[in-house]
């Protein structure tokens, strides 16, 4: 059986698809990519020199088998999906439920944002109040919503975590109300959906790539206003099988401080990955014998599971703050 592609023999596959189609028929595939899909196969392409025949007829072969293996069963499937409700039901109620079967298939006309860089996004939003502020980032990609944080005076970029962590959805008139602020920049209609967006992990997953010193700016700002949010904030900001993302300099650090009973009874709920993370980052002998540990233990309540991982978690915060590892991707923290 062949191995699935990587991620990046992906990207190259349809970089070279994109080659092969000439450049009008790519720039109608383009249209449809979203703004990180198009500057990924762009710079691919931009690094591509020659490809051997055989690479490119594969690629094209496998795409035509895979475009061959496809019908469309209809022309306009949310035509199709409105037409066949408002017979079946009537306007009155086929109404009711189209725009929630339907929802999020427009296009936002907030999309226009994901093409601009974080300053102009930040400096659009500079003098806007923090809730339309928070409606805005969560349409967007986490680590651009956090590049646009970074732009933000402290005093807004703490007041619009705090929404965006109370964030549990936008009302319809709220987003129409949105859109005509933003009617400069972007495009789009007034029917926008109510979507679920924001909330504590979309805080989280901002806060991740903000560094050490804004994160704790906005959480202690946070605190103070909800004790209980900051609390699901920082839940959802590193969980157990993120240690797989730990430098191997770092998870020695962190399994000199975990006794090995609470290190087994930890990996009993862990990914296959994080597992052989930890054996590679101790002795062979060390690691056989944990291995033997964790394969002659039974079964385990999930609560003493989570428990551990939780002490192990305390652990890795503590270490975060003593700088003895790093967390997260982003972050401004610069080298000495």
């Amino acid at each position: 059986m062949a191995t699935a592609p990587t991620d990046d023999a992906g990207v190259e596959d349809a970089a070279i698809l994109l080659m092969s189609l000439g450049e009008e028929d790519a720039s109608e595939v383009l249209k449809h990519m979203t703004p990180k899909e198009v500057q990924r196969v762009g710079e691919t392409i931009a690094k591509m020199k020659a490809v051997p025949r055989e690479r490119v007829d594969k690629v094209l072969e496998r795409f035509s088998q895979q475009a061959g293996a496809e019908q469309m069963l209809v022309d306009d499937n949310n035509e199709y999906v409105k037409s066949v409700l408002r017979k079946a039901l009537g306007d009155d109620k086929a109404n009711l439920l189209i725009d929630r079967i339907l929802q999020g298939s427009d296009t936002s006309g907030i999309e226009s944002l994901k093409w601009m860089d974080a300053a102009s996004v930040a400096e659009l939003l500079r003098n806007e109040h923090p809730q339309i502020v928070a409606a805005i980032l969560a349409h967007l990609e986490y680590d651009q919503a956090a590049d646009v944080l970074k732009q933000l005076a402290e005093r807004q970029r703490n007041e619009v975590m705090l929404r965006i962590a109370t964030l549990d959805g936008i009302q319809p008139s709220a987003l129409k109300d949105l859109n005509d602020v933003m009617s400069k920049v972007l495009a789009g209609g007034d029917r926008m959906k109510r979507s679920s967006l924001g909330g504590a992990k979309a805080a989280a997953e901002m806060l991740n790539m903000l560094g050490s010193q804004v994160e704790t700016s906005v959480l202690d700002f946070v605190r103070e206003a909800d004790g209980e949010l900051a609390q699901k904030i920082m839940d959802n900001m590193f969980v157990f099988d993120d240690l797989e993302k730990l430098d191997d300099k770092g998870f020695q650090a962190l399994l000199k401080e975990v006794q090995s009973e609470s290190l087994v009874l930890a990996l009993k709920g862990a990914s296959p990955v994080l597992r052989e993370k930890v054996f590679k980052n101790m002795s062979s002998r060390a690691a056989e014998t944990l291995r033997e540990d964790l394969e002659g233990r039974g079964p385990v309540r999930l609560s003493e599971v989570e428990a551990e991982q939780k002490e192990i978690l305390k652990i890795v915060r503590r270490l975060a703050d003593e700088g003895q590892i790093v967390l997260g991707g982003g972050g401004d923290e610069q080298l000495v």
